[in-house]
Parts: C-alpha cells; structure tokens; sequence
C-alpha cells in the first residue's frame, strides 16, 4: 500500500504566518505543533509534513514529538470535546461509571466521535480539579461531582441547545 501521507489536503497557506515567526526558532517545534492544532483543530499528516520540511527536520521527529504529548490530535475532533478525568480522585470516586454513561448514552468509546460530530470523548490522565471528583470538561467548562444522571442531563442539554439553532 502506498502512502498518502504527503498529498496536500489541509490549506497550508494558514499556517505559514506561524511557520515565519517560528520555523528558525531552535525548541519551538511544540508551539507549531500547538497553534497548527489551534488552526486546525487537529494534526493532519500533510500539516506534519510541511511542518518538518520548513523547519528542516524529518517527519519522523515531529510525529514523535507531536505523538509523546497527548494534547495532540491526530483525527478531527467533535463540536464538543468531552475529557473525563481518571486520576487517582476521581478514579476511587466513580469516574468509571461516568464514562460507561457517556459512552452508553452517546455510543462512542474513549478517543472516539460521535457519528454526527457532535462530541469528542477522551479519558485523560488528571485535569488538576480533584475537589471536584469525578470531573471532566466540555470544551472550555468543567463538570464536576459528577454522577452518571448529571452527566446525561449535561449532555442532554448540550443536545437540546444544539438542535435549537
């Protein structure tokens, strides 16, 4: 099978104003990564590609940078990018059960999208908010105390909202 991976999908114009300020800069390639991700809401591999030929490394070095970091993506993310913490707080306090909800309710698993692109869900390792066990955010709002019944009234009125408009 032939590799696709270096035919130009994405609008690699938009990215040219970061690759000015920052493709000479030695220990940038991680803000790239991070205002690619920004204008494209993910990392397709043409973006990888054309980030390494501009700052003269190899593909190879920024996927393993870009893969070591879990704040990159690497598929199109949902409208609504739901991350649910399973650290240690929110572990013994139920975050398991939370996500069988989520991921029930909305028949996705972890790093999965719905098949209307609605919602994201990502378990991630700890969002820092351990007060509040179990947590997750939505986007830019967190979540917390959660139980399986407040997190479908949650998602339920995202949908609601949504369907609105």
């Amino acid at each position: 099978m032939q590799c696709q991976c270096s035919k130009t999908q994405s609008d690699l114009s938009l990215l040219e104003p970061v690759l000015a300020n920052y493709a000479a800069v030695k220990g940038s390639l991680i803000t790239i990564l991070q205002q690619a991700q920004e204008i494209y809401g993910y990392l397709p591999m043409d973006v990888i590609y054309h980030i390494a030929e501009k700052t003269g490394t190899t593909p190879a070095r920024v996927l393993g940078v870009a893969t070591f970091y879990t704040q990159f993506r690497f598929q199109p993310v949902g409208k609504y990018l739901i991350m649910l913490c399973d650290g240690t707080a929110c572990h013994v306090n139920g975050s398991a059960r939370i996500a069988a909800a989520v991921q029930e309710y909305l028949g996705v698993e972890n790093g999965g999208t719905t098949a209307d692109g609605l919602f994201s869900f990502s378990i991630v390792a700890c969002l820092g908010c351990c007060s509040l066990s179990p947590v997750m955010m939505i986007n830019e709002d967190t979540y917390g105390s959660l139980t399986p019944a407040k997190v479908l009234d949650i998602l339920k009125e995202i949908q609601a909202k949504e369907a609105a408009q």
